[in-house]
C-alpha cells in the first residue's frame, strides 16, 4: 500500500500517526503544508516538496525529496544554485511556487493508493486545491478533523465554502472524538464513510510510560504543569491568572510552562511576573520538546492545565490521564468522553479565570482526590489509548478502505460489462 499524507510535517502528532504504521511494507510519503525540522517520532518515509534538502538535518532512513523533485520528479542535485534554479523553474512553470499544483504533480506521478490529509483546514484545504489540477483520477481521500475544524472553523464564514466542499469531496472522515462524528454528520458525511474515532496522536507504550513516571502517590508530587498556548485558541493567560489567584496554596509547589504556541511571548513574560509576584520557581519547557520528555513533565505532576476555546481531546489531556497528572480542562474540546468531572478531572470554561481558580483549590487540597483520579486515568488510557490497540485500529482502517474501493471497482467493471454484452 502507498500512503501519501498531506499535513504540517513539524507536527508530533503527524509523525506519531505516520508511526503506527512503522511495522506495515507500506510506502509512506508526506507532503509538508510546513516543515521546520523533523520530528524524532518521525518513522521510515519519504517526506517530498523540502524547499532546501541540504539544510535540514535528516536520519538515514528518512528520504528527502525537493520542490523540483514534486514539480518534475528529479532533485536539485548541487548545494549551491537552488535560488537561481527557483527563477528559472518559475520562467519554466510559473505555477512552480504553488504548493498545490506541486502536490498535484505529486499525486499524478506517485499515483498512491490513499491520500490522507491532516486538519481540514490544513492538509483538507490543500488537497482540495490540488484535486483541481490533478490529470489522473483522484486517489481514495481520507481527511483526519483535527480539533477545532468544524467545531470553531464550521461556525466562521470565512471558512464555511472551503470546509463544505471538502466534506464534499472527501472519500472517508476521519476524527478523535463522537462529537467530531456527529458534526461530520451534520455536513452531510454519510455515516458508513465515518471512520472509527482515533486519537489524532494515536495510542501509548503504556509500558514504557510507566517507566517515566515519578515514583510514589501522586498526591506527594510538587508540580503543575500549563500547556501555555496563547492565541486564536489557546487561553494560557487565563491559567496563569487563576494560578495567581491561588497563591497562598502554591508555596512549594514549581509551575512548569509548555511554549510551543505560535507566540509564546506573552505567556513567558506572564510566567516570569507570576514567579516574581508569587515567589515560586516557574520552567519554561521549550517547543519542539521531545515527546517522551514531554511525558515525563507530566509524570512529575500532581496538575496538568490546558484551556483554549476550541479543541476536540487535546492530546495533553490523555499525556495527564497516563502519567497520573490531575486533569483541568477546557469545556469547549472532548474532555467529557475521557473524564468525569469533579471525580477524575475538572472541566472548565476557559476564560474563566475564577472556575479555574476553584477548580485549582480543589485539586491542591484533595490528595485522595488526586491519587484516585490517577489510578482511573490509568486504566481508562490502557483500555481505549494503549498504543497496540490503537494500531491495530488504524492499520484495519486503511485496509478496510482498500477493500471498499476494490470492490466498488469490480462492481462498475461488472456493471459496464454487463451492459456492453446487453448492447452488442
Amino acid at each position: 500500500m502507498r500512503i501519501l499524507f498531506v499535513g504540517p510535517g513539524g507536527s508530533v502528532h503527524t509523525a506519531r500517526w505516520m508511526s503506527q504504521l512503522s511495522d506495515e511494507p507500506w510506502e509512506l510519503f508526506l507532503f509538508p503544508t510546513e516543515l521546520y525540522y523533523i520530528r524524532p517520532e518521525t518513522p521510515r518515509a519519504t517526506i517530498l516538496d523540502v524547499e532546501d534538502r541540504f539544510a535540514i538535518n535528516a536520519p538515514s532512513y528518512i528520504v528527502l525529496r525537493d520542490r523540483f523533485y514534486s514539480a518534475w520528479g528529479y532533485n536539485w542535485p548541487l548545494r549551491r544554485g537552488l535560488y537561481r534554479a527557483g527563477k528559472w523553474a518559475r520562467l519554466l512553470a510559473p505555477e512552480f511556487d504553488n504548493p498545490a499544483w506541486r502536490l498535484a504533480r505529486v499525486i499524478d506521478r506517485l499515483r498512491p493508493d490513499i491520500v490522507h490529509s491532516f486538519g481540514l483546514h490544513l492538509g483538507g484545504y490543500l488537497t482540495l486545491a490540488a484535486k483541481d489540477f490533478c490529470q489522473r483520477p483522484f486517489p481514495i481521500w481520507i481527511a483526519t478533523n483535527w480539533g477545532s475544524d468544524l467545531f470553531l472553523f464550521g461556525r466562521l464564514e470565512r471558512h464555511k465554502e472551503r470546509l463544505s466542499k471538502v466534506m464534499t469531496n472527501i472519500d472517508y472522515y476521519w476524527c478523535e472524538c463522537t462529537r467530531d462524528v456527529e458534526l461530520a454528520k451534520a455536513w452531510g458525511v454519510p455515516p458508513q464513510k465515518i471512520l472509527p474515532p482515533v486519537p489524532v496522536a494515536g495510542g501509548f507504550d503504556v509500558e514504557e510510560a510507566a517507566q517515566l513516571r515519578q515514583p510514589g502517590p501522586v498526591s506527594a508530587r510538587r508540580l503543575i504543569v500549563l500547556k501555555g498556548y496563547q492565541d486564536w485558541a489557546g487561553r494560557a493567560l487565563t491559567a496563569i491568572y487563576a494560578l495567581r489567584l491561588c497563591r497562598e496554596r502554591l508555596q512549594g509547589y514549581e509551575i512548569a510552562i509548555y511554549t510551543g504556541g505560535r507566540d509564546p511571548e506573552a505567556v513567558q513574560i506572564a510566567g516570569e511576573l507570576l514567579a516574581q509576584d508569587v515567589g515560586i520557581n516557574v520552567t519554561f519547557i521549550p517547543p519542539r520538546t521531545p515527546h517522551k520528555t514531554m511525558l515525563r513533565w507530566h509524570g512529575r505532576a500532581r496538575i496538568s492545565i490546558g484551556l483554549s476555546i476550541s479543541d476536540s481531546i487535546a492530546i495533553s489531556l490523555l499525556e495527564a490521564m497516563l502519567m497520573g497528572s490531575f486533569p483541568i480542562q477546557s469545556n469547549t474540546g472532548a474532555a467529557h468522553e475521557w473524564i468525569q468531572d469533579g471525580c477524575t478531572g475538572f472541566i472548565v470554561p476557559p476564560e474563566d479565570p475564577y472556575a479555574v481558580a476553584e477548580a485549582l483549590q480543589q485539586a491542591l487540597a484533595r490528595d485522595e482526590l488526586i491519587d484516585s483520579a490517577a489510578a482511573v486515568n490509568l486504566e481508562v488510557i490502557k483500555s481505549r489509548c494503549d498504543r497496540r490497540t490503537t494500531g491495530e485500529l488504524v492499520k484495519s482502517a486503511y485496509k478496510r478502505v482498500i477493500e471498499e474501493a476494490s470492490i466498488s471497482l469490480n462492481r462498475r467493471n461488472h456493471g459496464a460489462n454487463v451492459s456492453e454484452a446487453v448492447t452488442s
